[in-house]
This record gives C-alpha cells, sequence and structure tokens, in this order.
C-alpha cells in the first residue's frame, strides 16, 4: 500500500514545551487509523501539521508525498479536517456555509446542490438547513463540520474528537461511512477517547504520550507489546500512559 502520511524524527516545540518529540509514523493509504493519548499528548498538535496550520520545528511530515507547509493549498484539496472545536460562521445558515465550502473546493454546481441535500437528510438536517448556525446546538454544529468535510470527496479525512456531541444514530453513521470510505482508499486518522470506538473501527492505533510515540499496531500488536494479550485496550492504553493506578486514586477521592 501508499503511504498517506509519513512524519520523520518530527519535532514541535511551544516555547519550553515539547508538543510533538520525534515522532517517526508510515500511514497507510486506506486505513482508519487511530490516535491516542491523555490531554496534551501531542495529538491536536500532529493533526494541524498534517494540515499545514503548524509549521515543525525539526524533522519532516508528508501528504502524499507533499509537504503540507511548502504547499498548503495543494494539500488542502485533498483533506478534509474536523478539528476537535469547529469554528463555523455563526452569521450564515447551515446551507449558506455548506455552499461557501463547496464554492472554495470548486464543486460543479449541481453535485454541490445534490451533496449538500443528501448529507443534510442523512444526518437529520432537513428542514433547518435555512436557519443560523449561532441558534444550533453543539451536536449540530459537529454535524454541519462533519458534511463540511466530506462535500468534496477527500483522499485524506483528519478527524480530531469528530464524534463529539453526536446523537447514537448520527455517531454509527460516521463510523459506518469511515469503514465504506476506507474500502474505496479514502484514509482516515482519528483521534479519540473514546476506546471502545478506537478499537470498533481503526485497523491500526498510535498511542501519544508527552508528544512521544510509546506504541503503535493494531489492537493485537498493542497488546503483545505490552505483555497484556488477556487485557483490554483500555488496560493497555492505561499502562502505557502511566494511569494504571486509576484504583487508587477513586479510593482516596471517595473518603
Amino acid at each position: 500500500m501508499a503511504v498517506a502520511v509519513r512524519t520523520s524524527s518530527l519535532t514541535k516545540n511551544f516555547g519550553e514545551v515539547r508538543a510533538i518529540d520525534n515522532l517517526s509514523l508510515d500511514i497507510e493509504e486506506g486505513q482508519v487509523y487511530g490516535l491516542l493519548g491523555p490531554n496534551g499528548s501531542g495529538k491536536s498538535t500532529l493533526m494541524k501539521m498534517m494540515v499545514g496550520l503548524i509549521r515543525p520545528d525539526a524533522g519532516e511530515i508528508s501528504i502524499f508525498g507533499v509537504r503540507p507547509y511548502e504547499k498548503p493549498i495543494e494539500v488542502r484539496r485533498i483533506i478534509g479536517y474536523v478539528p476537535e472545536t469547529p469554528r463555523l460562521y455563526d452569521f450564515l445558515t447551515a446551507r449558506e456555509y455548506l455552499e461557501f465550502v463547496s464554492d472554495l473546493y470548486g464543486l460543479p454546481e449541481v453535485d454541490k446542490r445534490t451533496r449538500i441535500a443528501h448529507f443534510l437528510e442523512a444526518f437529520e438536517l432537513s428542514g433547518r438547513e435555512d436557519e443560523m448556525l449561532s441558534g444550533y446546538s453543539q451536536g449540530m454544529r459537529q454535524k454541519v463540520a462533519i458534511i463540511g468535510a466530506l462535500l468534496h470527496r477527500p483522499r485524506l479525512l483528519i478527524m480530531d474528537e469528530p464524534l463529539n456531541g453526536l446523537d447514537p444514530r448520527s455517531a454509527k453513521i460516521v463510523k459506518d461511512l469511515l469503514n465504506r470510505l476506507s474500502g474505496e482508499g479514502v484514509t482516515t486518522i482519528f483521534s479519540t477517547h473514546i476506546l471502545e470506538i478506537a478499537q470498533a473501527i481503526c485497523k491500526r492505533i498510535a498511542i501519544l504520550y508527552g508528544g512521544s510515540l510509546v506504541s503503535e499496531g493494531t489492537v493485537e500488536d498493542l497488546k503483545g507489546k505490552a505483555g497484556m494479550q488477556g487485557s483490554s485496550l483500555e488496560e493497555v492504553f492505561l499502562m502505557l500512559t502511566g494511569g494504571a493506578d486509576v484504583r487508587s486514586v477513586v479510593e482516596e477521592l471517595s473518603r
């Protein structure tokens, strides 16, 4: 398989804080690839470097062989990005926002209208598409952000906690759609704190801690490397990221 995303000795600092530390990864085309890690582990920073929003301090990152910080427009044409906290234009309606996004990507008029209507119906936003985004709930805004990332048929989806605020039906649609797109060769990089979701849909998983890669592979690979074959992904994750002592914390808090 071709490599969709490659990082080599990637490093990024914010002042004295090292957000990404000498990170090397190869993510193959067509995979649903999970990024796991506690808060502050570098997941969002890594995703922003993939999109070209942040320039690395050292090392290399490439998207289908192109450095996003050198050719950001070329890379963004083939990427769909859902940040952890989507920033939508509250003075627009959902329809206006999605038409604006479609125009940025140069979708033909007929294709634009058809795809917008199709996604609005699928995510149960039909009938509310002409309401201002400022009046949308968190879950509705998340749906609009996801639709905006999918409209132009990207080769690479970068999704930072995309299921936040979604109702169970919409979350199921997103999970099943990612699997379907994977079969069509679309690569998804997916960050989540819900380990059950990562285990269910991700072909491979990278666990980050303190900006460094602590383990990478399939769920079974992660268990084997940790010597925890009979354990859950949650137990492996907590052991690798220093959170395995939760029982004593709970006991202390319950006193």
